[in-house]
């Protein structure tokens, strides 16, 4: 599967504490795997995010998502707290 990492994304990911790196890679490892693992909570979201999904990085992380039709790439778009959302 190959990840492509928005400029908005690579931004925001700049800006979080260390520590939240640390875990956003060990998420990514096992999105790698399984985009859809329990671990994640991935799910779909609404409202003006139609059609993207976002999985957890810790409780109060997200990173939200694009899967192709074809599910071989994945965009990254954004990640942050829930703010990212509106």
């Amino acid at each position: 599967m190959d990840i492509i990492y928005s400029s908005k994304f690579a931004r925001e990911y700049k800006k979080l504490p260390k520590n939240i790196k640390t875990l956003a890679e060990e998420q990514e490892k096992i999105f790698r795997k399984d985009p859809f693992d329990s671990r994640l909570k991935t799910h779909k979201l609404n409202g003006k995010l139609t059609g993207f999904l976002s999985f957890s990085i810790a409780y109060k992380y997200r990173i939200i998502f694009e899967l192709t039709k074809d599910k071989k790439t994945v965009y990254f778009h954004s990640v942050g707290d829930h703010d990212i959302y509106q």
